[in-house]
Formats: C-alpha cells, sequence, structure tokens
C-alpha cells in the first residue's frame, strides 16, 4: 500500500528505506541485530524490510497505468485495486526478488553465525561449523572449512539460478 498513494505517508516511508537501504546490507543486519536482538526474526525483518522497497517501486510504476485509472473511474475500492489489480501485474517482479533475497538470507545468517552474532552453539549451522573448523584450517581437518563453505555457497546460488529461471518464463 506504501507505493499506492503519494504525500506525507509515501515521502517518509520512502525516506526511512532509504535511509535503510544505503547502508551495505551485512552492515544493516548487524546493526540491526546489536540494536534489537540477535535472532533469525530479526534478519528475516530486515530481508522483508529490503524487499518492501521493491515492491514499492513496482506498485508505484504501475499505478499510473490506464487499467488502474479504469478501475478508479469504475469506482473500485483502494483495497479491491491494489489486490485485484495491480499486486497480480507485479506478481513475477516481486517473486523474482523474493527467491533472490532468499539467497541473500541464506548469506546473511550464515555470514551472521561465523562471526558469532547470530546462531551460537549447540546450533547446527553452517556458518557456525566454518568458524568452528577455521582454526583446523592449515591442520588435518581443513575439509570442515571447505566442504560447509560450498554448502553454503550452493544454497546462495541455487536461489539465484531459481530467480534466472523464473525470469525467463
Amino acid at each position: 500500500m506504501l507505493g499506492y498513494f503519494d504525500g506525507l505517508v509515501d515521502a517518509v516511508g520512502a525516506r526511512l528505506l532509504d535511509t535503510l537501504m544505503a547502508f551495505p546490507f551485512i552492515v544493516l543486519v548487524t546493526m540491526t541485530l546489536v540494536a534489537l536482538w540477535p535472532s533469525n526474526f530479526t534478519v528475516i525483518l530486515v530481508i522483508g524490510i529490503a524487499w518492501a522497497r521493491t515492491v514499492r517501486a513496482a506498485v508505484r510504476e504501475q499505478r499510473e497505468r490506464d487499467y488502474v485509472s479504469a478501475a478508479r473511474l469504475g469506482g473500485e475500492s483502494t483495497l479491491a485495486i491494489v489486490s485485484l489489480e495491480i499486486l497480480p501485474n507485479v506478481r513475477e517482479t516481486t517473486l523474482i526478488e523474493l527467491v533472490t533475497r532468499l539467497g541473500y538470507a541464506f548469506f546473511s545468517i550464515a555470514t551472521l553465525s561465523f562471526l558469532g552474532l547470530d546462531i551460537q552453539p549447540p546450533s547446527a549451522d553452517w556458518g557456525l561449523a566454518v568458524a568452528v573448523g577455521y582454526g583446523f584450517l592449515t591442520g588435518s581437518k581443513w575439509w570442515v572449512v571447505v566442504f560447509n563453505s560450498a554448502a553454503i555457497v550452493s544454497l546462495v546460488m541455487a536461489p539465484n539460478l531459481i530467480a534466472q529461471g523464473i525470469g525467463r518464463l
């Protein structure tokens, strides 16, 4: 709904999103974790805010189209215009962005676990496994870091490849 309305609400919301997105993503997640509370929910919240900016831009582009003007002239409510007219037309853009952000989410959680800011032992996490095995990198257990890092890379790359496939449909 933020992208549909003009005025003070949109201006304040857009400036807030722009301010948050001015920081590199991992710095923004780290600051949020330190300011709020360290949890996976906080990471998901920051990823959702980053995704909201893309959805807002797609909605703003669609609201100027003729079919939205026709729906307004036809007397449809704002909720009906947004849910029945605009959202189906931004579905592909938002789906691709969501799948791409999923890869960022996996990378962020692994990075934060490696840094010790999110998931703590004895929880199972690849970033945590890399952090624990990091001391053995030059010794005989190098495979702990290499294979866990390869698993993280494959998990981050998979959503990006899926998003490319969705974009080609």
